[in-house]
């Protein structure tokens, strides 16, 4: 047992990828096997559970046995619809054993590299590679007035970039319309703001990340001290482990494509409890490590954290990009009003005229303290508002490039042919 231990512990360590299908029971140094092969964070693999599976240390009549905590069946100790696929060491949850095998050659299609290429082979696509995703349909949920891709990056429709918009939707408009995609991790629970997968663009296998952009309800119960909510463009801890681990399986296999509206990391009492700066520092070591082309695309904001772990400065391999119209800054233009800049913000408010002239008619006992306040406040905002504009004006992606936090800014109409070029350039084997 503690040989295979070994060589399963070498064999991913340098790079190796071991796939594993569950499809009954697991037990003792079986289970340790599948978590040495696929669920360390530098691991590539998929871990595959049917519907009748688990993984478990102890079986039911043992643990029954010996008194100890059990279920009412195996699967209910550790199984993959309660267990395994919400915690993510289950990555995809199937039917059966016959789904397990089509999902397992679909992440081969995607993946698969011979002794003989450096890569894998591209793929067949009669999508076209100067396909406009701006005029892919939107299906508006939300209410935001976005009826084709486009509208997302709309001067008027989206002038601030701050509507939320199902990013989903946005990757199924740049990857390969004919390619499909393979989604890993799809039901690990508290990741939901971190989307993977496996795809092809412009006939190249890729590995894709969106970072979510719309608020996402909560799943059991919520602690005091944590967001109530998912916020888009955000990561939480379970959502930085999972972007985490699909760089360090994508690294040295096949590029990746990380759409993202990122405001940065959440930095509330239970994130910190539950390792978000542990988890935020893996994406960092993820970036540094990853090798192969590595392409960082802002769809609309970029602050906090994330213009750390996602810079140039830590992979020469890295090229990054945005699309006209995005904002990027270590903070953005509201937070910085309130928290930056509040005495600007306050010396603009007293100098205000109709501050002066409230002022005057309080000094004379013409209003009220609280009717000076309900109007200093309306004004404090609205400066608030302005200054905020005005620093994301500033902090635009111009700059950004200007100062060489990005390399290029993209029109929604070029995004795919953009990464369907930085792909070309970096691959030694050609469509045929």
């Amino acid at each position: 047992t503690a040989s295979v231990l070994r060589r399963i512990i070498e064999f991913t360590q340098n790079g190796g990828e071991i796939n594993i299908i569950v499809s009954a029971t697991n037990v003792g140094a079986q289970s340790y096997w599948n978590a040495e092969a696929t669920m360390l964070m530098h691991t590539k693999g998929l871990l595959i559970m049917t519907e009748n599976a688990s993984m478990l240390l102890t079986g039911k009549k043992a643990l029954d046995f010996s008194g100890s905590v059990s279920g009412d069946t195996n699967i209910d100790i550790g199984g993959a619809e309660k267990i395994m696929a919400p915690n993510g060491q289950a990555q995809i949850r199937v039917s059966d054993l016959s789904d397990a095998f089509r999902v397992l050659f679909r992440h081969y299609r995607y993946t698969y590299i011979s002794s003989d290429w450096d890569s894998p082979l591209p793929l067949k696509t009669e999508d076209s590679d100067e396909r406009d995703i701006s005029e892919y349909p939107y299906t508006d949920a939300m209410g935001q007035g976005f009826v084709r891709i486009g509208d997302i990056f709309d001067t008027e429709k989206n002038p601030d970039r701050k509507k939320p918009f199902d990013m989903r939707q946005l990757m199924s408009s740049v990857i390969d319309t004919d390619g499909g995609h393979l989604e890993r991790w799809q039901s690990m629970h508290d990741s939901e703001t971190s989307i993977v997968w496996e795809c092809q663009i412009g006939g190249f296998p890729a590995g894709m990340i969106g970072i979510e952009s719309r608020t996402l309800s909560r799943i059991g119960e919520v602690p005091s001290d944590g967001p109530e909510s998912w916020n888009g463009g955000t990561l939480y801890p379970m959502s930085s482990k999972k972007t985490a681990r699909a760089l360090n399986a994508f690294s040295g296999s096949i590029p990746a494509v990380i759409l993202a509206n990122l405001s940065g990391f959440d930095g509330s009492p239970e994130s910190l409890r539950k390792l978000q700066l542990e988890y935020g520092a893996e994406i960092g070591r993820a970036v540094v490590n990853f090798k192969g082309p590595l392409i960082f695309i802002v769809t609309a904001r970029y602050h906090g954290g994330a213009y750390v772990v996602f810079s140039k400065k830590l992979n020469p391999s890295l090229t990054a990009a945005a699309v006209e119209g995005s904002f990027a800054s270590v903070i953005g233009g509201a937070p910085a009003a309130a928290v930056v800049f509040p005495r600007k913000v306050l010396k603009e408010t007293y100098a205000d005229e109709r501050i002066k002239e409230v002022s005057a008619e309080l000094e004379k006992n013409s209003i009220t303290r609280a009717e000076f306040a309900d109007i200093f406040k309306k004004v404090y905002n609205e400066k608030q508002r302005e200054l905020g504009h005005e620093f994301d004006r500033i902090h635009s992606v111009e700059r950004a490039r200007k100062v060489g936090s990005i390399d290029d800014i993209v029109s929604p109409e070029g995004l795919r042919p953009y990464i369907i070029g930085k792909l070309k350039s970096d691959q030694s084997i050609s469509i045929e």
